[in-house]
């Protein structure tokens, strides 16, 4: 049986009013939260230092590969939570969501504890040594202790989507935002804390979040409700289908990134992994909003392409191709005609003589960027994972790591080059793919 408030949101709102209601609210939503980032890289660098600022950035990609399971499972179960839902299938919707809740926090004890005890033997590896290595470590543990109860807001804001509730989850990103915030300045320009403190006001933040949006699903009144969960492997292979272009993303991106950081200590030392944090900073505004504006619509996508109104499915899509569009040209022009602007905010000392020619070279990479980002979205909605495990792979991993080491004769020159050349590569790649789905995506339209 369908939920008849998110049956008409889904499928009878009009595509122009739903991109209001959904995509705009999780754009917000994301936003928050994306500043949020952007204010610890801000408070790190200017209340503890360049070595502080660092440091974050060289632990952060195994910070992410902490929150990784969490994120395969929340948006690999979201997609045939949806489908179910839009087939009517409610009961099964509701197996498929109680289970992921569980799995999320026996992911998030596994790898955090994993994580723990591994992080001096992995900072080491980076060649970091001294205080840069003892803060890194530090930073990364106090992620890793908290990890079963972090990782669960990744998943919440995915199924209080899928339920309709596109507000509440924009208003809990921006309470998350405002709440971590003000408790890491408190941290760390009071108090004088040291980095750990850092780390800890975005986990008090995660945690409360998480503990607000679990609160709806306990009202019955939503889409989705908790059962008793049950364990079926073809359940949990189906979670992993779809929520491995996701998960390999995470994972590639977060290998290219400690790739990268390894070279850029070994062609610029401190300094460098310094600029290049500037640049993942500056990304963490405009990703996240292209992000919350495609993921918010994956659930109406999904929905739509269960329910077979396909020429909806196309009518929404063409809303996240013009919006991820509009995005990364804005962002092209901030890095165009303002890097001085960029690299200042985070770094508070003198900046190396190459970090506004980094900005600017690594403008380019959001003239095809939007193509690529887009399409892997399109592509998971409608279950075709294995397009958007090969547009992740290849964005995250292969084509970075390519140009990483054809490009490393030219240093520190080749390492930021290589951000525009990938991105390039991947956009050729997606409107290939696009082309060979067009027959598909241009069904016509069951009834209903």
């Amino acid at each position: 049986m369908r939920n008849i408030e998110q049956h008409n949101l889904f499928v009878n709102t009009k595509p122009g009013r739903l991109f209001l209601k959904a995509a705009l609210p999780g754009a917000i939503g994301m936003l928050a939260s994306a500043m949020y980032q952007t204010l610890d890289g801000v408070f790190v660098g200017r209340f503890l230092g360049s070595t502080a600022f660092a440091a974050i950035n060289l632990a952060m990609p195994f910070v992410i590969i902490n929150f990784s399971l969490a994120d395969l499972i929340g948006v690999g179960s979201s997609v045939p939570i949806s489908i179910a839902l839009g087939e009517g299938r409610g009961e099964d919707a509701n197996k498929i969501f109680s289970l992921a809740i569980v799995l999320i926090f026996l992911a998030g004890l596994a790898i955090g504890g994993l994580l723990f005890f591994a992080a001096p033997l992995l900072i080491a590896l980076m060649g970091a040594e001294g205080e840069f290595a003892d803060q890194a470590v530090m930073y990364m543990r106090t992620y890793a202790m908290l990890s079963p109860f972090t990782t669960m807001m990744f998943a919440s804001d995915n199924f209080l989507r899928i339920c309709g509730k596109i507000r509440t989850s924009m208003s809990l990103n921006i309470f998350m935002s405002l709440f971590g915030a003000t408790v890491e300045l408190l941290f760390l320009a009071v108090f004088g804390f040291g980095i750990w403190a850092a780390a800890l006001a975005n986990c008090l933040a995660m945690m409360t979040t998480t503990l607000l949006s679990m609160l709806p699903f306990l009202s019955k009144k939503l889409a989705l409700r908790f059962v008793r969960p049950q364990f079926s492997l073809r359940v949990i292979k189906k979670i992993v289908k779809c929520g491995l272009p996701s998960f390999l993303n995470n994972i590639a991106g977060r290998l290219t990134s400690i790739v990268m950081n390894m070279m850029l200590v070994r062609f610029g030392g401190q300094n460098a992994v310094s600029v290049y944090g500037v640049l993942m900073y500056a990304d963490g505004i405009i990703q996240p909003l292209m992000y919350g504006s495609c993921d918010s619509l994956q659930p109406a996508i999904g929905y739509n392409w269960g329910a077979g109104q396909y020429s909806r499915v196309r009518k929404i899509e063409k809303y996240c191709f013009s919006v991820a569009a509009g995005l990364c040209a804005m962002a092209f022009l901030m890095c165009t005609f303002a890097p001085s602007f960029i690299v200042h905010a985070f770094m508070s000392g003198a900046a190396p003589s190459y970090a506004v020619f980094a900005v600017h070279v690594f403008a380019f990479t959001y003239v095809t960027r939007w193509i690529t980002f887009s399409t892997q979205s399109f592509m998971l909605a409608i279950e075709k994972s294995l397009y958007a495990t090969i547009l992740s792979i290849s964005a995250a991993l292969v084509f970075p790591l390519l140009f990483i080491f054809s490009l490393q004769g030219l240093g520190l020159t080749g390492i930021w080059f290589n951000f525009p050349l990938s991105s390039l590569c991947c956009a050729i790649m997606s409107l290939i793919i696009l082309m060979r789905e067009r027959k598909n995506i241009s069904r016509p339209d069951l009834a209903i």
